[in-house]
């Protein structure tokens, strides 16, 4: 692994080609050797859910670091600030236990069909709430449709509601990792801004889901 000053990091990150690939290969190394060792202080290594967790959440802290590296302020080395983000990402899955359920796979085979009921609403739901989180999915799939190109969307549904390990996504793409990170990060930032003009947060998105 190369060693690596902070500046050189937001520099190798912020470039094309061999340079940023790279910087991303060791920067999920040193996210995998540091959060393992994290993580059992709260769920132990022999659970079956701990690789899945480790694998997710690494996947998710690279492209959060790629999102907000303009956020850096440098107060600390920079792997130090990527492992607190790795934390906070693993601490926040754990807490909601974002496990997917198999119900999701039904929104990938009928683009026509109704959202299943299990993810709409539980059975003690009010109706106000039911409908809301009705029409959240319908302006989410919306937005996926109109914003994303299908080869985004692609890699959201493998990634996102499949679970499907990155190296698996990327063979059924027939790209590599480093392509992968770099799709999925630009569609995050399309989604983003186009949420934004829509006036919705991430937080809307999860209180549509999570209140009763």
């Amino acid at each position: 692994m190369t060693t690596r000053t902070n500046e050189i990091w937001l520099a190798d990150l912020r470039a094309t080609g061999l340079a940023h690939a790279e910087a991303l290969n060791d920067l999920r190394d040193v996210i995998q050797k540091g959060l393992p060792y994290a993580l059992s202080r709260w769920l132990s290594s022999d659970n079956p859910l701990f690789q899945p967790l480790v694998e997710e959440v690494t996947q998710e802290t690279l492209l959060r670091v790629l999102d907000q590296l303009d956020t850096f302020e440098g107060r600390s080395l920079f792997t130090t600030w990527v492992h607190k983000i790795a934390i906070r990402i693993a601490l926040t899955e754990l807490r909601r236990k974002r496990w997917r359920d198999a119900s999701l796979d039904e929104l990938t085979e009928n683009e026509d069909a109704p959202p299943p009921p299990g993810l709409l609403a539980d059975p003690q739901a009010s109706p106000e709430t039911s409908s809301e989180r009705s029409d959240m999915l319908v302006r989410v799939r919306r937005i996926l449709e109109e914003e994303l190109t299908p080869k985004q969307r692609e890699a959201l549904v493998l990634l996102g509601l499949q679970d499907m390990p990155m190296e698996d996504a990327a063979k059924r793409m027939k790209t590599n990792r480093n392509a992968l990170y770099k799709l999925l990060h630009d569609a995050r930032l399309r989604l983003k801004k186009r949420l934004a003009l829509e006036d919705i947060t991430p937080q809307d998105l999860l209180t549509a889901f999570e209140q009763k």
